[in-house]
C-alpha cells in the first residue's frame, strides 16, 4: 500500500515535469549543452545524478566522484558531463533531435528534468542559377533560380531587388519554392524561381535573395525595350559663335540602342552608322535654322533643334594714325552688324569715355589714342586710331615779375602748339625752368637781373613755324634806388611820372588830330583835280607807320 502510494506520487511529479519541459536549440557538428535543471545550483544532499533518454542511459555520477558512461551506442564516444551537471553531446546531427532527462536523487526525493533537443543548421550558402539571358519589358520571364542548400530546418528563400523585398503578387512577380530532404543526413535544399515582367526602370537593377540572414551576390539583366522617343542634343560650351564646330547628339530611349541615324542639315541628309553624334564644322551665321535628327529605319520618330549662329561685325573710320591740324573737324563712323543687342565703350588713353567723341574744332588736347569696344555676349571686337593734332605754336602769354628776393626778375612765356615746340630767349638767364608738355600747352621761366632797360624777345617754334613775342624790363639799380627813397620822394615821383603819362597823351593826340587834317586835305585835293588817290594812299601808311612807332615809344618810356 505504501509503496503504492510512493509510486502515485512519484507518477504525478513525473507529469508535471513534462508539461513545464525545456527546449534547447544546439547547432549541427557542434558540442551541445543540454542543461539539467535549467542550469539551477546542485542540491546540498545530492546522491546521484543520472542522464537518460527514451532507449537507454547515457551516464551517471555519484556525489564527489567522476562521471560513467553507461551507453554502449552510438553516444559512448560522444557524451560527457559538465561540471553544473549539464548533458554535453559532441558532432551534433539531426538524429540527436529527440527528448534528454536529467534524473537527480537528493535526499529521500528523487526529481526529473526533460528537456528537449532541437538541432539548426543554417544553409551552406545561397546562390541564384539558371540566370536568364535578358529580359523583355512587359514579358514574364523566369529571372533565375534561388537555392539554399543543407538546411535545417527548411530555409525560407525572399527576393530582392534594389535591397527591397519583392512580394508575389501572381502578374508581375511569381514566386514558387520547393523543398528537397537529403535522405542520409536529413539537412534540406530549398529551391525558389522567380518569374519577373521588367520595367523600362529596371535596367542595371540588381536582384538579391537571401536566407537565414544570409545573401546570394546580386545580379542584374539586360532590360530590352523598342524605341519610342528620340531626341537631339546640342553639344556646346556656349553661345554658338562663327567659326564653332557643332556637335549634335541624338539620343533614343530604346535597348538595344539604334545602330545609326539620320542628320538633317540645311536641307540635307547625312547618314551615320555605329555612332549617334554628328559634328558641323566652321559654321557661319547662314547655318542658322532647323536641325533634325531622326532613326534609319523609322524616319517618323525624329526631334528638331533651332540653332542660331551668332555674329558680330564692326568697322571704325577713320583708324591707325590721324594728323589734323588745330581748329579742323574730325568726323567719326562707327558701323556695327549683329545678331543680337550690343554694348559699345570708348577710352581715351585708357581712360573711359561717356560716349562717343565729337570733334567739331580740334584742340591739341584731343591728341590721343582712342578705342572703341563692341560686345555682345561672350562676342567682342574692337578697334582704334591715334589722333595727333598739329598746329603753329602760338605764345599766349609773356609775363614778368620781380623775384620775391628783390634781386632777380623772372620771365614767363606760355606757348601752345604740336609737335612741341621749343623756346629761345633773346637774353641769357640762369635758373630755366620747363613745365611739362600737356595738351599742347608749355610754359618756360626765366631768371635774369637787368642792368639796364631793354626789349627780351620769346621765340616758340617747332616744324611748322613760330611766333616771336617782346617784353620790355626796366633795371633792377633804377628799381631799388626809387625804393630806396623817403615817403616825399615817392610822392614827388608818383607826380612827375602822372606829367609825363598826361603829356604823352597830350602829344599823342596833336599827333592824331594832325593827322586827320592832313588826310582831309589830300582827298578834298583829289577830289578837286581828279588825281588819283595812290600816291596819297601811300603816304598816309608811311604816316600811319611813324605815328605807331611814335606811339610805341611813348608806351616804352611810359613803361620805365
Amino acid at each position: 500500500m505504501h509503496f503504492s502510494s510512493c509510486l502515485c506520487t512519484l507518477l504525478v511529479a513525473l507529469v508535471y515535469q513534462v508539461s513545464a519541459m525545456d527546449t534547447v536549440i544546439g547547432l549541427y557538428g557542434e558540442t551541445v549543452e543540454v542543461p539539467c535543471n535549467n542550469g539551477a545550483p546542485k542540491p546540498k544532499d545530492l546522491f546521484i545524478t543520472k542522464w537518460k533518454y527514451d532507449n537507454g542511459d547515457l551516464l551517471t555520477q555519484l556525489k564527489d566522484q567522476d562521471a560513467s558512461v553507461i551507453a554502449t551506442n552510438k553516444y559512448k564516444d560522444r557524451v560527457s558531463m559538465a561540471e553544473n551537471s549539464s548533458l554535453l553531446i559532441a558532432a551534433a546531427t539531426l538524429k540527436d533531435e529527440k527528448t534528454f532527462t536529467c534524473m537527480v536523487v537528493a535526499g529521500a526525493d528523487i526529481s526529473e528534468y526533460p528537456v528537449k533537443l532541437l538541432i539548426h543548421k543554417a544553409p551552406t550558402g545561397v546562390e541564384i542559377t539558371a540566370l536568364a539571358a535578358e529580359l523583355e519589358i512587359g514579358k514574364p520571364t523566369q529571372l533565375g533560380q534561388c537555392s539554399a542548400p543543407d538546411a535545417n530546418p527548411a530555409a525560407n528563400i525572399t527576393w530582392f531587388k534594389n535591397k527591397k523585398h519583392l512580394v508575389a503578387d501572381g502578374k508581375g512577380v511569381i514566386i514558387s519554392s520547393k523543398v528537397k530532404v537529403d535522405e542520409v543526413t536529413g539537412l534540406t535544399t530549398t529551391s525558389s524561381t522567380l518569374q519577373y515582367t521588367a520595367e523600362k526602370g529596371d535596367t542595371d537593377a540588381l536582384f538579391t535573395c537571401g536566407a537565414l540572414n544570409t545573401l546570394s551576390s546580386p545580379v542584374s539583366f539586360t532590360v530590352t525595350y523598342p524605341t519610342e522617343r528620340v531626341s537631339l542634343h546640342v553639344i556646346s560650351k556656349g553661345p554658338l559663335m562663327e567659326g564653332d564646330n557643332v556637335t549634335l547628339k541624338c539620343k533614343a530611349d530604346g535597348n538595344p540602342l539604334p545602330t545609326g541615324f539620320n542628320f538633317h542639315i540645311q536641307r540635307k541628309v547625312v547618314k551615320v552608322e555605329n555612332s549617334d553624334s554628328y559634328t558641323v564644322t566652321d559654321v557661319t551665321r547662314n547655318s542658322t535654322g532647323e536641325y533634325k535628327c531622326s532613326i534609319i529605319d523609322n524616319a517618323k520618330m525624329e526631334d528638331s533643334k533651332n540653332i542660331t549662329i551668332n555674329y558680330l561685325d564692326m568697322s571704325l573710320s577713320p583708324s591707325g594714325k590721324v594728323m589734323k591740324s588745330a581748329g579742323e573737324s574730325l568726323a567719326l563712323n562707327l558701323q556695327t552688324n549683329a545678331s543680337g543687342e550690343l554694348k559699345v565703350s570708348w577710352t581715351k588713353d585708357n581712360g573711359k569715355l561717356d560716349k562717343m567723341p565729337k570733334f567739331d574744332k580740334l584742340t591739341y588736347s584731343d591728341s590721343g589714342k582712342y578705342e572703341v569696344v563692341v560686345t555682345m555676349g561672350a562676342l567682342i571686337k574692337n578697334a582704334f586710331f591715334e589722333l595727333v593734332v598739329e598746329g603753329i605754336p602760338v605764345i599766349r602769354q609773356l609775363a614778368k615779375q620781380r623775384g620775391e628776393d628783390g634781386q632777380h626778375k623772372v620771365l614767363t612765356c606760355e606757348a601752345e602748339g604740336s609737335p612741341k615746340p621749343t623756346v629761345a630767349w633773346s637774353v641769357n638767364g640762369t635758373s630755366a625752368d620747363e613745365s611739362p608738355y600737356i595738351n599742347g600747352k608749355i610754359s618756360h621761366k626765366l631768371t635774369i637781373v637787368p642792368t639796364v632797360n631793354l626789349t627780351v624777345f620769346c621765340t616758340v617754334s617747332n616744324e611748322l613755324g613760330q611766333d616771336t613775342r617782346a617784353i620790355n624790363v626796366s633795371t633792377l639799380f633804377e628799381e631799388v634806388r626809387m625804393d630806396k627813397q623817403g615817403s616825399s620822394d615817392d610822392s614827388d615821383t608818383t607826380k612827375l611820372v602822372v606829367g609825363v603819362i598826361v603829356g604823352l597823351l597830350l602829344a599823342t593826340v596833336v599827333v592824331g588830330l594832325a593827322y586827320w587834317l592832313y588826310l582831309k586835305k589830300s582827298k578834298q585835293g583829289s577830289w578837286k583835280t581828279g588825281e588819283k588817290e595812290d600816291g596819297s594812299t601811300e603816304e598816309s601808311k608811311k604816316l600811319e607807320e611813324k605815328i605807331e612807332e611814335k606811339l610805341e615809344e611813348n608806351s616804352q618810356k611810359v613803361e620805365v
